[in-house]
C-alpha cells in the first residue's frame, strides 16, 4: 500500500529535477547545429553564464559568429580549439555554432598553456595566432576593441 502512494511522488520529483536543469531551457549543455535555444547575440555571454550568475547554466566557452561583413550572425560554422595557433597542433574541442549564430558549451575547457581557436564556415576558416585563457569570446570580440568573430 505504501509504494501505491510514493510511486506518483517519485514521478514528480524526477520531472522536477529535470526540469530544473540547464539542459531543459538550453536544450543541450552545448550548442548544436540548428538549435536556436541560445540568445543576446553579440554580447559577453560570460556577464550570466558564470559561477554565481544566478540560474544560467555556467559556460566555459561562449560566443557569437558573423557573418564576413558582421551584418548578421551565420550559423554555419564550428569553432576549433587547438593547441598551436593558426589551426595547427592536436584539435583539442569542437564546437557547434547554433541557428543565432551562438556557441557556447559547458563541458570542462582544460586551457593550461593556451588554446587557439579555429572558426571554420561553409567556404572558409579563419583561426587565431594567439592563444586563449579564457572562453568568454564575446568579450574581446565586441565589435569595438576587437573585431567580432566572422567567417564565409
Amino acid at each position: 500500500m505504501k509504494l501505491k502512494r510514493i510511486v506518483p511522488f517519485a514521478i514528480i520529483i524526477a520531472f522536477l529535477m529535470q526540469s530544473c536543469s540547464p539542459e531543459s531551457e538550453y536544450g543541450a549543455a552545448s550548442s548544436s547545429t540548428g538549435s536556436n535555444n541560445s540568445h543576446n547575440m553579440g554580447q559577453n555571454c560570460m556577464n550570466c553564464h558564470k559561477p554565481g550568475g544566478g540560474e544560467a547554466p555556467v559556460w566555459k566557452v561562449a560566443g557569437t559568429v558573423y557573418n564576413e561583413a558582421i551584418t548578421n550572425t551565420n550559423p554555419n560554422a564550428t569553432v576549433n580549439l587547438y593547441t598551436g595557433p593558426n589551426g595547427t597542433g592536436t584539435l583539442k574541442y569542437t564546437i557547434s555554432v547554433d541557428a543565432k549564430g551562438n556557441f557556447y558549451t559547458s563541458s570542462t575547457i582544460d586551457f593550461t598553456g593556451g588554446l587557439y581557436p579555429s572558426v571554420t564556415g561553409a567556404t572558409s576558416t579563419n583561426s587565431m595566432s594567439t592563444a586563449i585563457t579564457t572562453g568568454a569570446c564575446n568579450s574581446c570580440h565586441d565589435g569595438s576593441s576587437r573585431s567580432r568573430i566572422w567567417i564565409n
